[in-house]
């Protein structure tokens, strides 16, 4: 079942994705799909969550003010993404925006590592991750707040010091002009397995726990499920910068 909620204190995606976080924690609730401009919340539960159970969920954030809306009550089932069976998005419709940026880094890659005839693997694994980490980069610049508090939700790190999420958009940026510009190749490989590595804890816990978490690889523009897909993005980074480190050793 679904029942629908009004919601108050919502400024931006950051507010939407710890909402959606802390309401996801009751065992009951199943999924839940937020409008920030209607300052609405569908719910969906297994079973009935009385109105103060989920208000107490957001109790050590007060500016959430959650009361009940009348107006609105769905019975229809949904699927985890809050879509209802005739409109669910298969794997490749939810992981669209990621398919299509490795897609187009693959293309700039595989033509700058045949620019000379014969395929280069160092150029591009190199232009690849230079595309990767100034894509992901970009998407996280355009709304800063929003990341740092989703990052803050799973990542190892951003838990204990929320000021880490800003700090990983910039580094993220400075990595990939370092891989753009083959800055200090050594340390930029090494550096980046280290940072990946970090960040892959936080994503491993979160999907070995089953917590229902947004992904904050795209920021805060892209609704995406925390899954398997962000460790093997995760992963291959890791394994590219070990790969090129050995190579330049």
């Amino acid at each position: 079942m679904t029942h629908t909620y009004n919601i108050t204190g919502m400024t931006c995606e950051g507010c939407v994705a710890k909402v959606s976080y802390l309401l996801k924690q009751l065992p009951q609730v199943t999924n839940v799909a937020i409008n920030l401009d209607k300052g609405q919340a569908d719910v969906t539960m297994d079973s009935h969550v009385p109105t103060p159970a989920l208000q107490q969920a957001l109790k050590d954030y007060p500016k959430y003010r959650l009361t009940e809306e009348h107006s609105v009550h769905h019975t229809a089932p949904v699927d985890v993404f809050g879509n209802t069976p005739e409109v669910a998005k298969n794997w490749a419709e939810t992981y669209k925006p990621i398919l299509l940026i490795f897609g187009y880094i693959t293309v700039i890659s595989s033509i700058a590592a045949l620019y000379n005839g014969m395929f280069n693997g160092m150029t591009f694994m190199r232009i690849f991750m230079a595309g990767f980490f100034l894509t992901f980069s970009f998407f996280k610049m355009l709304d800063l707040k929003g990341f740092a508090n989703s990052y803050a939700m799973y990542d190892v790190v951003a838990k204990k010091i929320p000021v880490w999420g800003y700090i990983y958009a910039f580094l993220e940026l400075g990595l990939g002009l370092s891989f753009a510009l083959d800055f200090e190749p050594i340390f930029t490989n090494a550096f980046t397995a280290v940072l990946m590595f970090v960040s892959l804890l936080g994503v491993l816990q979160s999907v070995l726990n089953k917590k229902k978490i947004q992904c904050a690889c795209l920021g805060a523009v892209f609704n995406l499920p925390m899954s398997t897909v962000t460790i093997i993005e995760d992963g291959l980074m890791i394994a590219m910068s070990i790969a090129m480190l050995f190579m330049y050793l």
